[in-house]
């Protein structure tokens, strides 16, 4: 199959948050498997900028956003397999920040116009064309109204991946025509609109022949309404075809055998050595000691999402067992001082990295018992999987893809078809629940290596993922 994805962001070129790791990840296994995959993404700053990346200087064309005209000037250059395709333009991405901008809607309409028209000046006929998220999320509605008699998009299919629904890329009715050529009646039908301007992600949803998210559960909590951010409506319309897909982990990235940035490489067989020795490296790098109890560790951003209260409350009463809490995030400023604030009262057991720091993530993961994910909701998240990979158990609230990814073990010493604790009630009560079965599970060393064993032969590889992707593709293509 050839395949074209068109995204803002991905992997290893420039990253915000997940959607460059599914993006890079997702094409790199497709591409693994022998398909013919392109990644279309914005020329930042921040690429052009750095001295590890060049890229061939490529055809330029002009954009057509109703009166203006905008140069799109193409550099490519092929990683893992994936030839990209990152599209320049100094007016719209020569800036400091991928997002965050008042004219992001033009920015990106910019950009949704040049894939679509990258396509035809590369030559390269997709089967299908899967975009992501508000940023591309019109180029179905574009072909699919402006191309229908262009004999070389006819065939192709139209993949939506929905990573994060708060941003639905809101314009005013206006920019319909003004940026995109596009007829006010998709407004006046509802094609297009949602409360009382022009959605891009609801095109999507709209004229995608099929739709994903990260999940199986966070699909279902899009349809109940929960997360859906009002979404919910177009998405019982689309409802069969729409699906749930748990995201992969990079096992080139996170391997505790081959990993040089932790103090001790370990496997399966060799996993308590290996945690112990990494458990002595992270607590001497954050100049802690150990009094006997489970260490606790957290890799996330610091925002009211992640339940970073709960790891705060619940931890100090964990600490006051002698436990260990290692932090690593930046985020809320309230949230940063809180965490500050707590290692400050218990400056022997408390670590805390306010920004991100790689080297210092590797040895949370290989060196913690317990890895905390309290989420209020959290789509499919990456950190729970990274932490059975390092056979570290995951401490999760049973939402979106942490319900899909944790088996929980709930203190019942035959019930070993598990790989990590859980709760569901979004509270002190639940994290003090599933934290009280961490404490006891740790004074059993026997049963805790055997579930932690467990958790590092899942495979939570980009290759199983990778497959429903196949799957999806070639029923459209039948």
């Amino acid at each position: 199959m050839k395949v074209a994805m068109f995204a803002s962001e991905s992997n290893p070129l420039c990253k915000s948050g997940g959607l460059a790791d599914v993006v890079y990840s997702l094409s790199a296994e497709l591409a693994k498997e022998g398909h013919e995959v392109i990644i279309a993404i914005p020329y930042y700053k921040s690429i052009a900028n750095n001295p590890a990346y060049k890229f061939k200087k490529g055809p330029s064309f002009t954009v057509y956003m109703s009166w203006r005209q905008q140069s799109a000037d193409v550099y490519t250059g092929v990683i893992d397999g994936i030839t990209y395709y990152l599209i320049r333009n100094s007016y719209y991405f020569d800036r400091d920040k991928l997002y965050g901008y008042d004219d992001d809607g033009e920015r990106f309409a910019f950009f949704a116009l040049a894939c679509r028209r990258l396509l035809k000046v590369i030559d390269f006929q997709a089967d299908i064309v899967h975009v992501h998220d508000w940023q591309t999320a019109i180029i179905p509605c574009l072909v699919k109204e402006q191309n229908r008699d262009d004999s070389f998009y006819a065939k192709m299919k139209f993949v939506l991946t929905i990573h994060n629904p708060a941003f639905k890329g809101m314009i005013d009715r206006f920019f319909l025509n003004d940026f995109f050529g596009l007829d006010d009646s998709l407004y006046d039908t509802g094609k297009v609109r949602f409360q009382g301007m022009v959605s891009t992600l609801k095109s999507g949803l709209v004229y995608s022949d099929k739709i994903t998210t990260v999940s199986p559960t966070h699909r279902e909590e899009l349809l109940q309404g929960g997360s859906s951010q009002g979404l919910d409506g177009v998405l019982n319309l689309r409802r069969d075809d729409f699906v749930g897909v748990l995201n992969g982990i990079d096992y080139e990235e996170w391997n505790p055998s081959k990993d040089p940035l932790i103090a001790k490489n370990y496997d399966e067989k060799t996993l308590e050595e290996g945690k112990h020795l990494n458990q002595t490296d992270l607590l001497s790098a954050f100049h802690i000691k150990w009094y006997g109890g489970p260490v606790y560790g957290i890799v996330s951003r610091l925002s009211w999402q992640k339940g970073i209260d709960l790891v705060l409350t619940c931890g100090e009463k964990a600490l006051n067992s002698g436990a260990n809490l290692v932090i690593l995030g930046n985020g809320e400023y309230g949230l940063e001082q809180k965490a500050e604030a707590l290692r400050k009262a218990h400056p022997d057991t408390v670590g805390v990295y306010i920004g991100y720091n790689a080297a210092l993530a590797h040895k949370i993961y290989a060196g913690c018992d317990y890895f905390l994910m309290p989420s209020l909701f959290e789509p499919c998240g990456l950190s729970q999987m990274i932490a059975q990979r390092y056979g570290t158990l995951p401490i999760v609230r049973y939402t979106g893809g942490l319900a899909d990814s944790v088996h929980g073990y709930d203190g019942v010493a035959d019930n070993l078809q598990v790989d990590g604790i859980g709760f569901r009630d979004y509270d002190e009560r639940g994290m003090d629940y599933a934290m009280g079965i961490a404490k006891d599970l740790y004074a059993n060393q026997r049963l805790y290596y055997r579930i932690a064993k467990r958790a590092m032969g899942l495979d939570r590889s980009w290759a199983v993922s990778a497959k429903e992707y196949v799957k999806l593709y070639k029923s459209l293509l039948k």
